[in-house]
Order: C-alpha cells, then structure tokens, then sequence
C-alpha cells in the first residue's frame, strides 16, 4: 500500500512539474514620423498608450515567477519588456532574431527551458510562429492585427506537452 501511495504522488509531482511561457506582442508604438523631419522613424519608441500597456504587462506577470526574458532587438519590444525586467533585477533581457531562419533554433532554446517561467515579446507576424512551434499545432491562426495589443499568450508546459491559453491584459484594444 505504502509503495502504491508513493507512485502515486511521484506520477503527481512529475505530472504537474513545467513552466510557462508568455508571449506577447510589444505593446503601442509611437506614430513612427519624427515630428521635427516628418521623415519615417525605423524603431519608433512606445506612445503613452504603450507605455501604460507595458506597466500593465508588469503587473500582470509580477507574481509568476519569471526568470527568462526574451525580446527581439527593437525599441519598441524591449520598452514593453522593461518595466518587468525592472522588477526582476537578476533577470537579464536577452535578445533574439525573429528572422524566419534563426526561429527554429530560438524555439529549441525555449524548449529546452525546464525551470521559471519565461516571457517572450515579438511582432505582430511573429508571435503567431511561436506560439504554434512551441505547441506543435495551429493555436494563432495567423499574424496579428496592426490593432492587436491585448493578448497574452500562455503556453504551459505539462511533461512534455504545451497547453496553449488565450488571456487579455491591459486596456482593450481598439
């Protein structure tokens, strides 16, 4: 009996041991036309809005134990990143490349994650690539709307499996 209990809450504990991913796409940006030259800005900085978005991503993932933070290298993702990045002061923010030949490699490297929980900020035309190699199927249909800040995906681990959740953070977007 006692050899039975102990199976069982072995096969209970390596059950319900994972970790989860959040992947986001960066938060706001600013309108990208420098209003001195009016020319186009490459990495345009947050708006207001995107800031607020960003303080609401920190506080929202504040108590989940994140020890990876992973960002593309723009402004605008690392800005969403940072105020978390604030909060766990022995977390670094590590950059990676979203480009189409390095995301297979990046993906791996999350798998291979077993311990604290990891946030990852994209682009609209990323996001939906991560989140479906790391499930193994077609969880985000497609890249996001231009207008699609609010999502939060999570992506627990169970074993070796990802359970793939849809949540909303922030103010709606518009």
């Amino acid at each position: 009996m006692k050899v039975l209990i102990a199976c069982l809450l072995l096969l209970f504990v390596l059950g319900s041991c994972g970790n989860t991913i959040y992947v986001v796409r960066h938060a706001e940006k600013a309108t990208g036309i420098d209003p001195e030259t009016m020319q186009t800005v490459k990495d345009p900085p947050l708006s207001p809005e995107g800031q607020e978005r960003a303080l609401a991503l920190k506080q929202m993932l504040s108590g989940k134990n994140v020890k990876h933070i992973y960002s593309t290298n723009t402004l605008r993702t690392i800005s969403t990143a940072k105020p978390l990045k604030e909060l766990f002061l022995d977390v670094p923010l590590q950059t990676y490349s979203s480009k189409p030949d390095s995301m297979n490699a990046f993906i791996e490297q999350l798998k291979a994650i077993r311990k604290g929980n990891t946030l990852v900020v994209g682009h609209s035309n990323t996001i939906d690539d991560i989140a479906n190699k790391l499930c193994g199927s077609a969880v985000v249909p497609g890249d996001l709307k231009d207008s699609e800040y609010d999502n939060l995906f999570v992506i627990k681990r169970k074993g070796d499996r990802f359970i793939f959740k849809r949540e909303k953070y922030g103010s709606p977007s518009k």
